[in-house]
């Protein structure tokens, strides 16, 4: 069966920026997505339609085909007093080189990257990671079915399912008795159990969160 629209395809490759592997699926772990439902970018999308398993691949993106040039105008200096809850700065989340989900002026989460850290403010960078980067694919197709009814519609994971609020007031997605991370939170069990907020670290295998 060859690569095409809403065929479920597993693919390992391996992703190389500058010369240095910036990420990786082997063939025990595959990268599943959807075909041409915008999963994943379109010019990798676009170089894997038509093949069939056992089908080899490597292409290049640009930084327009790929995430974007770099905006200097998405770096951000914040206040560090927006980092306190009930008077406590957050510390351990201060850390360059951490990702962060913040809120924007229009309410839509949106993720940052530390860059440093003053007394008075935090600095932001708010472009996607690999911005401005080139992105050097190569890999293989591992496989090829169609997508079932329920996956066109709920998504592999269940990510195209309205999301829901927990007991703290985090948007999870819930399926098939699971739940995941979004926004870089812990979607947890029980009504009122809000770990995550006093800096507890988050296990969502178990959809809990190891108070600290």
């Amino acid at each position: 069966m060859k690569v095409q629209k809403n065929n479920v395809v597993a693919v390992s490759y391996e992703l190389q920026v500058e010369g240095k592997v910036a990420d990786k699926a082997g063939a025990d772990q595959p990268l599943e997505y959807i075909h041409g439902t915008g999963m994943l970018l379109p010019k990798f999308e676009a170089a894997l339609e038509g093949k069939e398993p056992g089908d080899g691949f490597a292409f290049t993106l640009s930084p327009e085909d790929g995430y974007g040039t770099y905006n200097p105008a998405l770096l951000a200096y914040i206040p560090i007093d927006a980092f306190k809850v009930n008077g406590k700065l957050m510390t351990e989340f201060l850390v360059p080189g951490r990702t962060l989900p913040m809120l924007n002026g229009q309410g839509q989460v949106v993720r940052g990257n530390v860059v440093s850290v003053s007394e008075d403010a935090v600095v932001m960078d708010f472009n996607h990671p690999m911005a401005g980067k080139t992105l050097n694919f190569s890999g293989n197709v591992e496989s090829v079915r169609e997508a079932t009814e329920k996956e066109l519609r709920e998504g592999l994971h269940g990510e195209y399912l309205p999301p829901e609020e927990d007991g703290c007031g985090h948007r999870c997605h819930k399926h098939e008795g699971g739940c995941h991370k979004e926004d870089g939170e812990c979607c947890h069990k029980e009504e009122g159990d809000c770990g995550c907020q006093d800096g507890g670290d988050c296990n969502c295998e178990g959809c809990d969160c190891d108070k600290q």
